[in-house]
């Protein structure tokens, strides 16, 4: 093990560790361990005698406050009471949800099984479609008081601002640096246009890695880039393909969110400003995780010739879209 990682405060996470943490909480475990893929934070099965496995995560350390956290739990249980399929964490006999052991905090959920959607079937889009109206209308009826706003100055300006200054090789330098200065004017004026856009509690995160398919229904985990936003933030992330068959999509989504709360066409002219956001954010979210020795092992591409070139592409493709009609409902 490398005196860096030795440093970064994950290495202390050692299945002995593991194990006393999660006993903290009245349980014994069967010494049983196994990590799953998460990067921010850290997730694992932990085995338990006399019941099934936990999945217990440890929060990285200084990213979010315990206040935060804790709202974050609070909107799943929120939905979890309206019957919303949602894996939401376990609670102890103290009502608490959020545990501290040595420098970590951490919690504790029931392992869920599932697999990932296909959302190339429309009818499953139909399915999820519905289950996010329930979750809007629920999530409409009280802000975040604690959680962060989804905002072009947090996702896009502070992003760029650290990749130009400290990641981007000399040679695009120049490009990068004026692309980004068009997307942001671009973004910043269509949000301007339309900061009329009610913002909602949302996932924040809601692609297809944090939904398991399990019998006819989606089940949605890791609310842990819980935000306000606008509602379509927990919609576009299920489009793709060309614009027709994102129509489609669409169209089957619409369908059913409307059973249960209204979708307003007029959020879609978001759409690619916030997927543009999405990029520049990912791009330096790898940046300032570069100190912690998964991200060099699990993203060898970054941070290399050859991937600054796609992203400047990328950005490119972005301007452009930019300037295309916004998606309509059929």
């Amino acid at each position: 093990m490398t005196e860096q990682q030795n440093q970064h405060p994950f290495a202390a996470l050692t299945p002995g560790f593991i194990m006393d943490a999660v006993e903290s909480c009245g349980y014994i475990c069967d010494c049983r361990t196994f990590a799953l893929n998460s990067y921010e934070n850290r997730v694992y099965q932990v085995g338990v005698e006399a019941g099934a496995p936990l999945i217990a995560k440890f929060y990285r350390p200084g990213r979010w406050s315990d206040e935060q956290i804790l709202e974050e739990h609070q909107f799943s249980f929120e939905l979890a009471e309206h019957e919303l399929p949602v894996v939401a964490p376990l609670v102890n006999d103290r009502n608490r949800s959020l545990f501290h052991y040595g420098a970590f905090r951490f919690a504790l959920y029931p392992r869920q099984g599932g697999h990932a959607p296909e959302f190339d079937d429309l009818d499953n889009l139909l399915i999820m479609g519905r289950t996010i109206g329930r979750m809007h209308a629920i999530a409409a009826t009280r802000p975040f008081t604690h959680r962060p706003r989804l905002d072009s100055a947090s996702f896009g300006h502070a992003s760029v601002a650290l990749i130009s200054e400290r990641f981007m090789i000399p040679e695009y330098q120049a490009n990068y640096d004026a692309l980004t200065r068009d997307l942001l004017q671009a973004i910043d004026e269509l949000l301007a246009g339309a900061a009329d856009t009610p913002m909602i509690r949302t996932h924040g995160d809601c692609h297809a890695g944090n939904v398991l398919w399990r019998g006819e229904a989606p089940h949605f985990v890791d609310f842990d880039d819980a935000r306000t936003a606008p509602a379509i933030q927990d919609i576009w992330m299920m489009l793709s393909g060309d614009r027709g068959r994102q129509m489609a999509q669409l169209a089957e989504i619409v369908e059913g969110y409307n059973e249960f709360y209204d979708f307003r066409p007029r959020e879609l002219r978001l759409v690619e400003a916030l997927r543009s956001l999405r990029i520049l954010h990912y791009c330096a979210w790898l940046a300032r995780r570069w100190d912690d020795p998964a991200f060099p092992h699990h993203f060898p591409w970054f941070n290399t010739v050859r991937y600054w070139g796609e992203h400047i592409l990328q950005l490119r493709e972005q301007i452009a879209a930019l300037q295309e009609p916004p998606l309509e409902v059929l």
